[in-house]
This record gives structure tokens, sequence and C-alpha cells, in this order.
């Protein structure tokens, strides 16, 4: 039988730091994405997600999930990607960090998003999995700029942006579900990156390297 991987490569790319393991999301791994997503992610009301998703009927998160990450995966191609990496922690999923880049071949810039289930808050995971879809695109897929955005209130995630070095990058008001936001956008390259005391382990590049015609 032909293996999954040999038709969707990505399935083999796997980032490990020293307390997070980051693969693509298959689909067997939904239900425990769900469970993390269920479990909260921020308090009532304040949501930091620019489609509150969160916000959603309990019992229709599941299925919004799942489309949204079929989405992502029917609508990937080399020149417009989103890859939605699974964070499992002590053996444990516990959120997705996703990076996606839109004419990547000329623009060479990557963008970045994530959610964390909120029993592993405050560890400073937030940071560690950023680093490592950051490292990655400037050190193996040879990103010159990393792009990221968050509410001006949110700060969690402008902390994880300013401890990875992140400059300031403009301010925008964008409608986020029924609200409006002051949104502050933050901008890395491989020269101001604060790099951390650890060494990212990769294994499958190659494979995923050639699947977005990367070279």
């Amino acid at each position: 039988m032909i293996p999954m991987s040999s038709l969707w490569p990505l399935y083999d790319l796997h980032l490990t730091t020293p307390r997070l393991e980051l693969r693509p999301v298959q689909d067997q791994d939904l239900p425990a994405a769900v469970e993390a997503a269920l479990a909260g992610i921020h308090p009532p009301g304040k949501s930091p997600f620019s489609t509150p998703w969160t916000e959603a009927p309990r019992d229709e998160i599941g299925a919004n999930m799942a489309r949204w990450h079929w989405k992502c995966r029917s609508e990937f191609t080399p020149e417009a990607w989103s890859l939605l990496f699974g964070i499992w922690h002590e053996g444990r999923f516990v959120g997705c960090q996703d990076v996606g880049a839109r004419n990547f071949a000329a623009l060479k810039t990557v963008t970045t998003g994530s959610w964390l289930t909120q029993s592993v808050q405050g560890r400073g995971l937030g940071a560690e999995m950023r680093a490592a879809v950051v490292l990655w695109a400037f050190d193996w897929l040879g990103a010159d700029v990393a792009e990221s955005e968050a509410a001006v209130w949110n700060s969690a995630s402008l902390g994880v942006s300013r401890s990875l070095g992140y400059e300031l990058n403009g301010i925008t008001r964008k409608a986020w579900g029924t609200k409006v936001e002051t949104v502050q956008h933050v901008r890395l390259t491989p020269q101001t990156l604060k790099r951390p005391d650890w060494e990212l382990k990769v294994e499958g590049h190659e494979a995923a390297a050639k699947f977005l015609r990367v070279t």
C-alpha cells in the first residue's frame, strides 16, 4: 500500500524542542485537538482570535475545527499555504502552532498564529513553539521575515513576540467577529531573532521542502 506520507510528505515533518514536539495535525489527532480547545483557551468574552471560533456553541467547535483543518489542506499549494502543527507536551496534545506564506519564493516571508490550552499557559511553551517554527522558517526554508499580529491588549502574545526579538511594525483596526480591535503588527528577521539556548531538531524536512518547492 502506498504510504500516506508519499501523498502528503508534510506528515513526516517533525520539529522537536526541549519540551515540545510539533508535527502536522492529522485526522486522528483532531479529537485530541478539540478536547484541548474545549478545556479552555481564554477567559469568556476575551477572544484573542480574529475569527472568534472558540465562542461558537460547544457542540459546534469540533466540526468547525475539522472543517478548518481540511480547508487548509485542500487549499494548500506552494504559492499559498498554511501548515497547522499540533503541539505535544509530555505526550499530550496541548495546542496548535501555524505557519504559512503566500508567494514565498519571491517574498521569503512567513506568518504565524497559535493557541494553547489554559492548563499549560504561563510556562513559556508559547515562546518555545513559536521559536520552533521561526527557526525552521529561517534556518531551513531560507525565510527573510516572520510576521505576526495580536490585539493590543493581548500582552501574552506580544510578550512572546518581544522575548524572541520581534520589532513593532505598525497598528491597524480590524473587524474581529462582531468587534473592532486595534491590532499590533510585529516583524522578525534572522538578524533580530533572539535565538534560544537550545537547538531545534528537524525530521522530514527534505521531502517537505520539495513539496513546498523550496530549494
